[in-house]
């Protein structure tokens, strides 16, 4: 087992690696407005990115830059094309060491980190504790726009990293793949919170809610170690697909099962959305 703690990385890292010019970063901040049934409406972070934010930092916003305009749900992973363009403008090469960051949602630094992933950046870390560590740490902050040297960023897509309603009705029906429920306890049991059609679970699911590893608002993570112990009932020899409502508190969870070591996994992207607004696909509540 090999884990990678060296993906969650300080304010004082990503300040050395800005002044050494070894890592680009990239500010992910977005705001969610909860809907009691449905899609959040995310709101951009740009503006509080114009007025503060890490030396150097681009900006990207997880629905106009990452995702699918196209896309028959809300936040459906922007097609290959669109990533390569959003990243050559901001001068990302694919052998680059990008630090994510943002405040409001931290969840969607997670979702902004697996669509990079997923789309050829090879070595893509988060920044614990995001942008109120940077500022309580009393860090230096730029304002206004940065400027950067175009790139031409053509980046490999790795589909068995992503993960749709066929792969799922396999896993339910073969037991093969490991379902990863990473809503709250009372979304998976269907008791309370927001739902997206239907309430509850996809069947033969199991529960590890994102906001036991990071918190949802700060950005704050357990300890590498903490992670891995809360992990450590997941099997390591199985496929695990993690989902959620929209696909970005399952980027967390994956994100943190990454970090633990595992290496078999993949994210259903449409998630809830999708799964639980067709009604002849199966939804369980109650305890697992």
């Amino acid at each position: 087992m090999t884990t990678r703690p060296e993906l969650i990385v300080t304010p004082a890292f990503v300040e050395d690696g800005v002044k050494r010019g070894t890592i680009r970063v990239i500010d992910c901040t977005v705001i969610f407005e909860i809907k009691k049934v449905g899609a959040s409406t995310i709101h951009s972070g740009r503006d509080a990115w114009l007025k503060g934010h890490v030396p150097g930092a681009a900006y990207l916003h997880m629905v106009d830059d990452l995702s699918d305009p196209n896309g028959a749900y809300a936040f459906t992973l922007a097609p290959q094309p669109q990533i390569d363009r959003v990243l050559s403008a901001i001068g990302i090469r694919p052998d680059d060491t990008v630090v994510l960051y943002g405040s409001g949602t931290a969840v969607a630094v997670m979702r902004a980190w697996w669509v990079l992933k997923v789309s050829g950046v090879a070595d893509v870390r988060i920044m614990d504790g995001g942008w109120q560590r940077w500022l309580d740490e009393g860090r230096a902050v730029a304002t206004g726009e940065e400027q950067f040297t175009p790139s031409n960023f053509r980046g490999t897509r790795d589909p068995s990293a992503v993960a749709d309603k066929d792969d799922i009705r396999r896993a339910i029906a073969d037991g093969d793949a490991l379902l990863v429920n990473a809503l709250s306890a009372a979304q998976f049991t269907g008791t309370g919170g927001t739902h997206y059609g239907r309430p509850g679970r996809i069947p033969s699911s199991i529960s590890i809610p994102a906001a036991d590893l990071v918190n949802p608002m700060t950005g704050q993570f357990a300890s590498p170690a903490e992670i891995t112990q809360r992990l450590a009932h997941v099997d390591r020899d199985k496929q695990v697909i993690t989902y959620c409502g929209g696909g970005i508190a399952a980027a967390a969870t994956l994100f943190a099962l990454h970090v633990a070591g595992h290496d078999r996994l993949s994210l259903y992207d449409n998630s809830l959305l999708e799964w639980s607004t067709e009604a002849d696909l199966p939804m369980e509540t109650g305890e697992g």
